[in-house]
């Protein structure tokens, strides 16, 4: 809100453009009150006004808007991860942004990770394996903990893992597409077009 003073004498307003008036200065005003007093400088009397305010309506701040941050595909995060939600079922329904962040914070084709997620769990159809339902292993990968499987202590953490291993042993060292990870990843003759059926899947989707 904005105060606007207007000084009030004998139920008469003041003009302080009067130039017969020399000085007007205010020397307390009590909030309680909203009150002034003017210095009479010609006979030393002390005439108290009454502040009259007139209230008004300030314009709103100046709402800041951030900037669009596109980060795969002319998508936000937040959009990247609702389009991969659209193909996430079962244990990791929901999973998407957590899918999108870790995929674009190491660099890896958020598409990839998750037809890879989809296949090797069997997420994307009736129901996820049991090694990603007791261990929260989604890409099967090995390690102890869960037989002969890496075992970890949330989804979150297990897709997180699966992620950076797609890192740390192929696009590390320069495999970064379905064709080049597959001969590494899987026996099967099978998987590259698999997984790039996943792939097609989820873009479209």
């Amino acid at each position: 809100m904005i105060s606007i003073g207007m000084f009030i004498q004998s139920n008469q307003y003041l003009n302080i453009w009067n130039p017969t008036i020399r000085e007007v200065n205010i020397k307390n005003m009590a909030a309680s009150a909203n009150k002034a007093i003017q210095d009479n400088n010609d006979n030393n009397e002390v005439e108290e006004y009454i502040l009259k305010e007139i209230k008004m309506e300030t314009a709103p701040a100046s709402v800041i808007i951030p900037p669009r941050v596109e980060v795969y595909e002319g998508m936000t995060l937040e959009e990247l991860g609702a389009k991969l939600d659209r193909s996430l079922k079962n244990d990791i329904a929901g999973k998407g942004i957590v899918i999108a962040s870790k995929c674009i914070e190491l660099g890896v084709d958020p598409y990839i990770a998750t037809a890879i997620i989809l296949h090797e769990t069997g997420c994307g159809q009736n129901s996820c394996s049991q090694i990603a339902r007791n261990c929260y292993n989604f890409g099967g990968q090995k390690g102890s903990g869960c037989g002969a499987y890496k075992r970890y202590n949330s989804v979150d953490e297990g897709l997180q893992g699966m992620i950076q291993n797609l890192y740390n042993n192929y696009y590390a060292h320069g495999l970064t597409t379905v064709e080049t990870i597959g001969p590494r990843y899987a026996e099967s003759g099978t998987w590259v077009s698999k997984i790039n059926w996943y792939v097609n899947n989820i873009r479209n989707t």
